[in-house]
């Protein structure tokens, strides 16, 4: 047997509440925020197409500048690994939470609203993140908001003292 294992999860979906920042004692920060992913399922009785919808908590260690950005209805792909913890309520009471502690945060151009007009298919919006996304960063994690390859020649070595106005 292999002593392997994968805990994994991606999310595409939209945000459902502004992100909030707060900082430990120790002056991390500590970034927490929703996400709606929803799915079509057909019900038994009556046949018909019915959305469902899941919400997640996620949270995002040692970026403090991303809650700007991370706002409700915005379309976000989150990647990191499933995390259960617990502590007791004001009462003694056990309490168990289960949330996506992220790696990876990537704003993407869908969100509510957006993309809306000529040539902005649902296929664009899955694909293209949004070029103004800070980096998020995680607890020992590289670089994780990739920008998106420019265009074909576009920005290629281009300067500020390039631009004519």
């Amino acid at each position: 047997m292999a002593s392997r294992s994968v805990n994994k999860v991606i999310l595409v979906g939209h945000l459902g509440r502004d992100a909030e920042t707060k900082f430990t004692p120790s002056g991390s920060s500590l970034t927490k925020f929703s996400v709606a992913t929803n799915r079509r399922v057909k019900d038994q009785q009556s046949g018909e197409w019915k959305d469902e919808t899941d919400w997640t908590n996620v949270v995002l260690w040692k970026a403090e500048n991303v809650a700007n950005y991370l706002t409700k209805g915005k379309q976000v792909y989150v990647e990191g690994r499933l995390q259960t913890r617990n502590y007791d309520d004001k009462d003694g009471k056990k309490v168990y939470a289960t949330e996506v502690v992220a790696e990876e945060v990537i704003l993407l151009s869908g969100g509510r609203g957006e993309g809306v007009g000529p040539g902005a298919g649902p296929d664009d919006e899955m694909s293209r993140p949004q070029r103004s996304a800070p980096p998020a960063r995680s607890a020992g994690a590289g670089p994780t908001a990739v920008p998106a390859a420019p265009e074909h020649g576009f920005d290629a070595g281009i300067t500020d003292d390039d631009v004519p106005f």
